[in-house]
């Protein structure tokens, strides 16, 4: 039919500015300034316009909001109100559960139907840390169809401005949390823990409270005459120093390298997906720099690459001593990414997208992702040819 169904899924997932996007029909995406993504129902009656909320993107997709606007519609044409309709089921599935869910009984329940699609159990752990030390003190034990703004605020302003990045993902857990409460019918009111129009005016900004911090870095013109003197510090650390910077890695993801990850024939450290920040497989081409240091080391351990104390791997802190002990505390492990980074847009003319993907870095949207499933190693090993040359050879200082 003209004029229905003008959305897909691809175009939903590629919208990047805030608007009202029709499907057809009183069926609308709702895209918030924060690029926060809803589902709307519009409608008319008795002469008044009414507004339904379907629920956001992550938890409603397309086909399900259509549904659900399809249902709304049958109403007014039998002359029922849909919002009335849907508060008198949400008000009958209240009553009929007897068994009533606590805040605690949803977040259990949520991370139980959630954890598979998590990226690692260190996640799961997150979630349940940061609710039970912060969440269930306050509100957990009350049922969550009478959580309020005053309870979420009593959880968040404590630590607002003094654990700010703990605060936001806890705000954004408590909201996922009552939503889903709210999807099975065990809430209907709106959810008191969404930024959008209701906590951005009564807590200022995460970004403004504690603006971000990158990793100190040192400059790039630096890095060969530092490289130089690294060779010459002794110990698994510096080793696995070196290989972290050939690489630009990230410093958990050499101190648990494996020898199996090593494919010496190809020339590649294949991280797996579930040791990678993305959730996905990275294959680093590597140079013969790299490759020499991990010769230095064959046989120090039969599985871990840099081995530590007790057959355990490299402590985390490992790699940051050395930088002390050399004098150079002013700049972080993970900030030598940021000096490949910066070197490679300045100095070579390599495209960002394999500049990224030699971070590891998520690029573009979900569908794009879709079909670009190559990571292009071979077109990166140039990349990283370049780099162990540039950081074999001292640099006269950049004239000011």
């Amino acid at each position: 039919m003209a004029g229905v169904e003008k959305l897909s899924a691809s175009r939903v997932a590629r919208i990047s500015k805030p608007g009202k996007y029709g499907d057809g029909k009183g069926l609308y995406l709702q895209v918030t300034k924060n690029m926060s993504k809803s589902w709307v129902f519009r409608y008319e009656m008795n002469g008044a316009e009414h507004y339904m909320g379907l629920g956001p993107l992550h938890t409603v997709n397309i086909d399900n909001a259509r549904e659900e606007a399809r249902k709304a519609r049958t109403c007014i044409a039998r002359g029922i109100d849909p919002l009335r309709e849907r508060a008198l089921v949400a008000a009958q599935n209240k009553s009929m559960n007897t068994n009533r869910k606590t805040f605690d009984d949803c977040a259990a329940q949520y991370i139980e139907n959630h954890k598979k699609g998590w990226k690692s159990e260190k996640h799961q752990k997150q979630w349940e840390y940061s609710l039970r030390t912060y969440v269930s003190p306050r509100f957990g034990k009350i049922n969550v169809c009478d959580i309020t703004t005053s309870h979420v605020l009593k959880v968040l302003e404590p630590i607002w401005a003094t654990k700010t990045e703990t605060a936001a993902r806890l705000r954004e857990r408590i909201e996922r949390i009552l939503s889903w409460a709210a999807t099975l019918g065990y809430r209907d009111a709106e959810n008191p823990a969404r930024w959008d129009g209701h906590l951005q005016e009564l807590l200022p900004p995460p970004a403004r409270v504690k603006p971000v911090r990158h990793h100190p870095s040192m400059s790039y013109h630096e890095i060969g005459a530092f490289f130089s003197r690294l060779g010459n510090e002794r110990g698994v650390a510096a080793r696995a120093l070196q290989f972290v910077i050939l690489t630009a890695c990230r410093t958990s993801e050499a101190q648990a390298a494996t020898w199996q990850e090593i494919d010496l024939a190809q020339r590649l450290w294949v991280i797996p997906a579930a040791r990678m920040k993305c959730g996905r497989q990275h294959r680093i081409p590597l140079a013969d720099a790299a490759l020499s240091i991990l010769d230095s080391l064959q046989g120090a351990h039969p599985e871990w690459v840099f081995p530590g104390g007790r057959g355990r791997p490299l402590h985390g802190s490992a790699m940051l001593d050395v930088l002390r002990r050399m004098n150079r505390g002013d700049v972080t492990v993970h900030g030598f990414r940021s000096s490949f980074r910066i070197w490679a847009a300045e100095r070579t003319a390599y495209p960002r997208e394999i500049l990224e993907l030699a971070l590891a870095h998520r690029q573009g949207t979900q569908v794009e992702e879709a079909y670009q499933r190559s990571d292009l190693a071979e077109r990166r090993r140039a990349l990283m040819l370049d780099w162990a040359a540039w950081c074999a050879t001292i640099q006269s200082p950049p004239e000011m």
